[in-house]
């Protein structure tokens, strides 16, 4: 044989594919060297999110299952013997069948794929194991890229999986697998769609189950004829496939799916304290000091909330508004704050399901005209000023004062009238026209300003309410007025609520108020004999210890509140309608008070409330009224109000009693008055008051007496007194503005239907 003989000949052939085998497997090699470290079982464990976020009270109790992440549905992770055996046999059968046997890579079902490829056999196909699988769902490059993975990607793919199986255990890597994997839609990981579709945790999958999950693993998005197939594949058992097509049309068919089940004793709070998260600071770091509602919120948040509170507040609620049925009434809301910390230990934003035709709405954030809870404010502000004190002489009848836009006649809840009163009184006897008199007198810009140093956060200035301002006018939420009491607990001093348990320094606050002021406000707020005239000596606002409180109406009856405070909580209740629909004659104590007063002996039990001491600058002095206006008794008062100052104040109140009014006492000369459509035409009475006499209208004589009510009709009209003899006693002019349409529907006289068109 010739030398080019001998190099013609053939040597001995290597096959192709055991060229494309070693091939892979010198580029996967060398592809390891250049490969990151792959993230732990321990680093990967820990930073799963599940997407529902479960919120505990302050003991550790769960009280609110909340979703959290819109973007995916994940359940909490779960150790690998909390899957069924069969879901984790049918996993590995369907996936991986040399799972437990290779070292990350299948190198025969590889060798096999890259020689399909070679000879053209379609689409670049891949020959993925679990390992594989989870490497890509590590690594955000390779999770499902569009078009396919390129070459590059794969081998990535591969040596990842080598040092996935070089520092993870085969259970571990399984674990992992089974809680990160992709499915159906939304949803992430079995646990959340053993949950979604079947309403079961993983350990309780069947085999039917089973194989229904891992047919969604190669392609989440199949229809539901393959999907069934590959079902009845994995199963071997096509004759018994009816059960696995009965379940897959079950659980694949479209529509809303049901929120993974979990305690719901507090939806509103919680989703308050979502919108709450902030970044984390030098002081008050929470839990959700680095969560954003575009990321994945801590798997647990631990709350301010007490879960013994939350329970009685919310049945206290249920149990009264159940009592007030057939009264127009179906809402509510209670807070519950801890003064010296400001964290809320109780939220209940609705009566819920059954009761509600809103339960979604939470009442505890929803703005509503506060009534009578405001007027502590007024007189706190008249106390600091000097302009008053608890025993002040005040008039109460009815007063057409300068709103600031026009005439204002308050006029009292129940209608009646009780000349000179104390401020005391007045107060605790929730009087409107005393009050008024009192904003009159401290202004409506300075009320504003106080208002929103409590954090009320008014929408409107002072020139749009006027004094109107003092009795409620203005929308407030129940949180905020709440927390406006809480300063009032802690002498004046305020800071915001709390509803994340921080595990730094607590939160700044802010004197807004005079102690000393507070404290007589406080003193008149707990007098159960002072509110006796209004509302008698066993109200549902009298407590075995030490509680402030006030009570309070909107107009029509729209909203009741009940806001008080112990030595150690501060209370705040609100009953009446989401949709803003008037109740039937409600007051607060017959609507909030009974909750509040309930919620305040269960939370002192075991303790009796203790009245806060006076501050430096009080002292106690006798107070003596003259012709027996009020009882005597001693009184809080201000040291440099006291002795000769407060002498002064009592003489001016007794001197002012002693006089009486001359001619027309009301309305004044210029008054203008506005009729409200809204409000029924027999409860819009201008009350016309002086010396007693003749009472002449237009011209017209329409009664006589010290006072005479008239229902009004659009108009200018002359009023004029005149006495027996037909003498003057006094003359003014004023006009009626409003609905003249409706004058005819009242039953005025052809006379007055001609005036008022």
């Amino acid at each position: 044989m010739s030398v080019a003989q001998a190099a013609a000949r053939p040597g001995p052939r290597v096959p192709v594919r055991a060229m494309a085998w070693l091939l892979a497997i010198a580029l996967v090699s060398a592809a390891c060297h250049a490969v990151a470290a792959v993230p732990g079982y321990p680093q990967v464990r820990a930073a799963h999110r599940p997407s529902d976020s479960v919120f505990t009270d302050r003991h550790g109790e769960p009280v609110q299952t909340l979703r959290t992440d819109l973007l995916a549905r994940r359940g909490a992770w779960l150790a690998l013997a909390q899957f069924s055996p069969a879901m984790r046999e049918l996993l590995v059968q369907g996936e991986d069948q040399r799972f437990w046997q290779h070292a990350g890579v299948d190198w025969s079902a590889a060798a096999r794929s890259a020689w399909a490829n070679a000879q053209g056999r379609g689409a670049t196909q891949g020959a993925s194991t679990l390992t594989m699988q989870l490497a890509a769902l590590l690594d955000a490059d390779l999770n499902r890229p569009a078009g396919g993975r390129s070459v590059g990607q794969k081998l990535r793919q591969m040596a990842l999986a080598r040092e996935l199986e070089s520092n993870w255990t085969k259970a571990q890597i399984l674990e992992a697998y089974l809680n990160l994997v992709p499915l159906r839609g939304e949803l992430v990981g079995v646990p959340a769609a053993a949950a979604q579709l079947f309403g079961k945790h993983p350990s309780g999958l069947d085999r039917t189950e089973a194989a229904l999950l891992v047919a969604l693993v190669r392609a989440p998005g199949a229809a539901v004829v393959r999907v069934i197939d590959r079902a009845c594949a994995l199963l071997a058992a096509p004759p018994g496939c009816e059960r696995v097509a009965a379940m897959a049309e079950r659980a694949l068919a479209p529509g809303p799916r049901s929120a993974i089940t979990g305690e719901s004793l507090a939806p509103h709070f919680s989703r308050w304290v979502m919108a709450q998260a902030r970044p984390s600071t030098a002081a008050g770091k929470t839990a959700l000091a680095a969560w954003r509602p575009t990321s994945a919120a801590p798997a647990t948040i631990a709350t301010t909330l007490d879960a013994r509170v939350q329970r009685s507040a919310r049945s206290a609620l249920r149990a009264q508004l159940a009592e007030l049925q057939g009264r127009q009434v179906e809402d509510g809301a209670v807070v519950v704050l801890d003064n010296a910390s400001g964290e809320v230990l109780a939220w209940v934003g609705s009566s819920g399901p059954g009761l509600s035709d809103a339960p979604q709405v939470d009442a505890v954030l929803a703005r509503r005209q506060p009534g009578s809870t405001i007027k502590p404010f007024v007189y706190l502000l008249g106390f600091e000023q000097g302009l008053v004190t608890p025993a002040s002489l005040l008039h109460d009848s009815p007063a057409d004062l300068d709103g600031g836009s026009g005439a204002f006649m308050p006029r009292n809840y129940d209608h009646h009238y009780r000349g000179w009163v104390s401020a005391r009184t007045a107060l605790a006897g929730s009087l409107n026209v005393p009050t008024v008199r009192v904003a009159n007198l401290v202004g409506p810009e300075a009320l504003f300003e106080r208002l929103d140093a409590l954090g009320l956060g008014l929408s409107e200035g002072p020139g749009f309410h006027g004094l109107a301002l003092a009795l409620g006018s203005a929308d407030v939420t129940l949180l905020q007025l709440t927390n406006a009491y809480r300063a009032l607990a802690n002498g004046g001093r305020w800071s915001p609520v709390r509803g994340a348990m921080a595990t730094g320094a607590g939160t700044s606050t802010r004197r807004v108020a005079d102690p000393r002021a507070v404290f007589q406000v406080t003193d008149v707020l707990a007098d159960p004999a002072a509110r006796a005239t209004t509302f008698g000596l066993d109200s549902a606002l009298v407590t075995r210890g030490f509680a402030a409180v006030k009570t309070g109406t909107s107009k029509d009856m729209r909203d009741n509140w009940c806001i008080g405070f112990t030595d150690r909580y501060t209370v705040g209740v609100w009953v009446g309608n989401a949709s803003g629909a008037a109740m039937h004659r409600i007051s607060g104590t017959q609507g909030a008070a009974p909750v509040w007063r309930t919620l305040v002996q269960q939370l002192h039990a075991g303790r009796v409330s203790r009245a806060p001491p006076p501050p430096a600058g009080l002292v106690r002095q006798q107070v003596a009224f003259d012709g027996g206006i009020e009882p005597t008794r001693s009184e809080w008062m201000r040291a440099d109000m006291a002795g000769d100052a407060l002498a002064l104040l009592q003489q001016r109140g007794e001197q002012a009693a002693q006089q009486r009014p001359v001619g027309i006492a009301s309305p004044r000369d210029g008054s203008v008055f506005a009729l409200d459509p809204d409000m029924p035409s027999r409860v819009q009475r201008i009350v016309f008051s002086g010396e007693p006499g003749n009472w002449w209208l237009d011209g017209r004589p329409i009664g006589s007496g010290a006072s005479l009510p008239w229902a009004p009709w659009p108009g200018k009209h002359q009023l004029a007194l005149k006495d027996t003899n037909g003498r003057l006693m006094g003359s003014v002019a004023f006009e009626v503005r409003g609905a003249v349409a409706t004058v005819a529907a009242r039953g005025a006289p052809e006379a007055v239907r001609k005036v008022a068109h």
